[in-house]
C-alpha cells in the first residue's frame, strides 16, 4: 500500500486519493506498520461499529497473555488509568452503567440551555477577530469557543480554562500511530496533573453542588450508583477532551475547505437556510477523527478474509465518509446534500454523546463568522498538524 503513509507530509495534506485506493483494493487491508487491519468501506466501518464481537478494550474479557498483547509500559500507568476507564474505552455493563449516569445529566434540555450561551459567545468571539483585523481562526474563534462551553457545562472556572487545551493535547497525541515516547511521557505528564486538577474540582462540588455537570454526576454517585472516583476523574477527563477537540479541528478544516471553494462559500453567505446541512457536509468533507479503533474479540471475516481474535482493526472514518457507494460524488463540497450518513460522531454505543451539543457549536460560529466578517478570507497556506488518527491544522490565518 505505498499510498497509504502516515508519516509521509503529501498523504497528510490529503489522504483522499489514498482512500479512494484502498477501497478499490478491496475491503480489508493488513497495515504492518501499526499492525492493524484497515477497513476504507463506509458499509463494513458503519457495521464494525456496532458489532459485538469486537470492542475498545479486551480487560473484560482477557488478561494481556490471553489476548497475546504486551502490556503497556509501567512508566504509562497514568495515563491508562486516565484514559482507560472512560466510557469511550469501556465496554458493557461498565460502559452501560457510566454512559446512563453521564446520560442522566448530558440531556437534550441541558443542552439547549445552553444554546444561547453558544451563540453569545460566539458572537463575542468573532467580534473582537472583526476588531483586530483578523488573526488566527484557530486561536481566535475555533479554540476558546467549545473549550469554554464545556468548561461551563462541567463547571470549570473561567480561571483555571487555559489548562484545559494543552492538557488535552497532550494525552490526545497518544491517540495516534505508533505515538513516540516523548509523546508518551507529554501524556502522562498532563494525566497526572489533570486527575489531581479534577480530583480537586470534584471535592470542591461535593462540599458546594452546583448546577454543573460534575454536581450532577456526583449526585447520581450519592444516590446509590457505582460511580468511583476514578471513573467520575476520567468520566470528565473525557468529556473535557472529546467535548471540544472534534469542534475545534472541524472549523478550521470546514472554512480551510470553503476557502479553497469560493463558490461553496459564495453560496453559504447567500443563502444562510444551508447551514444545518453545512455543518453535516464539513464534518463530512474533511473528517476531524480520521480514524477509530477496535480489538477483535472473537474472530470475524470480512470479505472473504479472516481477522483473528486478538488483532486490531482500523476502521477508516475518513474513507467511509468519501465512499461514493454511499455519497454521490463524495469529493465535491455540496453544502446542500440531503443525504449524508457520514459517520463523523461514531456509531453503536460509542456514538458520540456530545453530537448535539457539537452541532450547536459548529453553527453558532459558522453564523457569526459569516454574519460580523461577511469579507472573511485566508491570509496566508496554513500548515497541518503532522498528525493522522486526529486531523487538523496548526493554525488558519485570515483576514477581515
Amino acid at each position: 500500500m505505498p499510498d497509504f503513509d502516515p508519516g509521509s507530509p503529501a498523504f497528510l495534506a490529503d489522504p483522499y486519493p489514498a482512500y479512494a485506493e484502498l477501497r478499490a483494493r478491496g475491503r480489508v487491508h493488513y497495515y504492518e506498520p501499526s499492525d492493524q487491519w484497515l477497513v476504507p468501506h463506509h458499509a463494513d466501518v458503519s457495521a464494525l461499529l456496532r458489532d459485538r464481537r469486537l470492542g475498545r478494550s479486551y480487560g473484560h474479557r482477557f488478561t494481556h497473555v490471553e489476548f497475546g498483547r504486551t502490556p503497556p509500559p509501567a512508566g504509562h500507568e497514568p495515563f491508562h488509568e486516565l484514559n482507560d476507564q472512560g466510557m469511550l474505552e469501556l465496554e458493557p455493563p461498565d460502559h452501560t452503567r457510566i454512559r446512563r449516569l453521564v446520560a442522566k445529566a448530558f440531556t437534550p434540555r441541558t443542552v439547549e440551555r445552553l444554546a444561547p450561551y453558544v451563540r453569545q459567545l460566539a458572537r463575542t468571539l468573532v467580534a473582537r477577530l472583526v476588531e483586530r483585523g483578523g488573526g488566527d481562526l484557530l486561536t481566535a474563534v475555533a479554540e476558546p469557543l467549545p473549550v469554554a462551553v464545556i468548561a461551563e457545562m462541567l463547571g470549570v472556572p473561567e480561571a483555571d480554562r487555559p489548562l484545559l487545551r494543552p492538557w488535552s493535547a497532550a494525552i490526545c497525541g497518544m491517540y495516534e500511530l505508533n505515538p513516540p515516547e516523548e509523546t508518551a511521557r507529554r501524556a502522562v505528564t498532563a494525566s497526572v496533573e489533570f486527575s489531581a486538577y479534577l480530583r480537586e474540582l470534584i471535592a470542591a462540588r461535593r462540599e458546594k453542588p452546583g448546577d454543573d455537570l460534575v454536581s450532577g454526576l456526583i449526585a447520581a454517585h450519592d444516590d446509590g450508583e457505582k460511580l468511583t472516583e476514578a471513573e467520575m476523574v476520567a468520566t470528565c477527563a473525557l468529556l473535557l477532551n472529546a467535548g471540544h477537540e472534534a469542534t475545534v479541528n472541524a472549523t478550521v478544516n470546514g472554512w480551510h475547505a470553503l476557502f479553497r471553494n469560493p463558490g461553496r462559500l459564495a453560496e453559504l453567505r447567500a443563502d444562510r437556510a444551508l447551514l444545518p446541512t453545512a455543518v453535516e457536509e464539513l464534518m463530512r468533507y474533511d473528517t476531524p477523527l480520521q480514524l477509530f479503533e477496535r480489538w477483535v474479540l472473537d474472530e470475524i471475516e470480512i470479505g472473504g478474509t479472516r481477522v483473528p481474535r486478538g488483532a486490531e482493526v482500523a476502521l477508516l472514518f475518513g474513507s467511509a465518509n468519501h465512499d461514493p457507494a454511499v455519497f454521490a460524488a463524495p469529493e465535491t463540497l455540496d453544502l446542500s446534500r440531503r443525504e449524508n450518513p457520514h459517520i463523523s460522531f461514531s456509531a453503536g454505543i460509542h456514538y458520540c454523546i456530545g453530537a448535539p451539543l457539537a452541532r450547536i457549536e459548529l453553527a453558532a460560529s459558522l453564523s457569526a463568522l459569516l454574519d460580523l466578517a461577511p469579507g472573511l478570507r485566508p491570509a496566508g497556506e496554513p500548515v497541518r498538524k503532522p498528525n493522522f488518527v486526529i486531523r487538523g491544522l496548526e493554525g488558519l490565518p485570515v483576514q477581515v
